[in-house]
């Protein structure tokens, strides 16, 4: 008995679906995002979807722009048809450098004579989680207490600082010594394009992927960009973390799609720093044509 009542709600279904008016009313339009949760500069995915009739007329999702959000790539309309049905769909690329719970609001889209929209998407946008390990807390005022052995703190401080003057003395000679082979690199007499060009071409040719160096090769690489926006741009950058030197480069005329690139380069620079990634060699090249070409748009809009 309940195998033939299935029987019956399935031939009905058919019989209903086929209907051309019914075809008509169960026209769809949605939105989905890969997710709902990005810090600043991170990409979206975005996947507008379509299923229309055969033979519909349809007027797109107009994407000109969405408030709070930039768009970083737009892939081209893509079209298949399956028993009688057109689905149309188009991958987007989005991200946003405004903190705050956002939203992106119903896309319309009119098929035939009617019109159709989607669900609003919010998206929670933040900064990098803050890391109490940093010095970041205000300093104490100092509290004065009664020393029992004040009458020694003389005598104390007269050792110390005769220590602390040795310890200086042999600091700076050490130093001197040190610094002396690497003298030519620190007073450069070239340009900071040419030097951080001349820098990029040595690295490459260390091969250091090949033979291990994973995390020397990026140190390096970002050590390049650095020293470069140092001497070109005058940005104090050698002493920031990545995260604090993206919202620098932030502020210059960048492109969308350059600053996600160069920002997700930064970003790839800590993963492998921190063992929480391990770059292919796609990775690798792909990485150094992004600081490569950034120093080279960087170098050309400030000269």
């Amino acid at each position: 008995m309940e195998k033939k009542g299935s029987y019956i709600t399935w031939v009905f279904f058919f019989l209903v679906a086929g209907h051309p008016a019914f075809c008509q009313d169960t026209a769809t339009a949605s939105a989905r995002v890969d997710r709902n949760a990005i810090q600043i500069g991170q990409p979206i995915q975005v996947i507008l979807e379509a299923i229309v009739p055969v033979g519909s007329s349809v007027q797109w999702f107009s994407l000109d722009s969405i408030a709070h959000f930039e768009f970083v790539e737009k892939d081209k309309l893509d079209s298949t048809d399956s028993s009688g049905w057109m689905i149309l769909k188009q991958h987007l690329t989005i991200t946003s450098f405004d903190s705050g719970s956002r939203v992106i609001p119903s896309l319309h889209l009119v098929i035939g004579k009617k019109q159709y929209a989607t669900d609003s998407i919010r998206i929670e946008v933040s900064y990098s989680p803050f890391d109490p390990k940093q010095d970041y807390h205000d300093i104490k005022d100092i509290i004065e207490v009664e020393n029992p052995y004040v009458k020694y703190i003389a005598s104390a401080i007269s050792l110390m600082t005769l220590i602390s003057l040795i310890l200086v003395f042999l600091f700076i000679r050490y130093a001197k010594k040190k610094k002396q082979p690497s003298e030519k690199q620190v007073f450069s007499s070239l340009s900071p394009f040419d030097e951080a060009v001349k820098a990029l071409d040595a690295l490459k040719k260390q091969n250091l992927p090949e033979s291990g160096q994973v995390k020397l090769y990026y140190t390096r690489l970002n050590d390049i960009l650095r020293l470069f926006v140092l001497r070109k741009l005058q940005i104090s950058s050698m002493e920031k973390t990545n995260e604090e030197l993206i919202l620098q480069l932030r502020t210059l005329s960048l492109s969308p799609t350059q600053f996600s690139k160069l920002a997700q380069a930064l970003r790839m620079s800590d993963y492998v720093k921190f063992a929480k990634y391990l770059p292919t060699q796609n990775d690798n090249e792909d990485n150094f044509g992004i600081i490569e070409s950034s120093v080279q748009l960087l170098n050309e809009m400030h000269s």
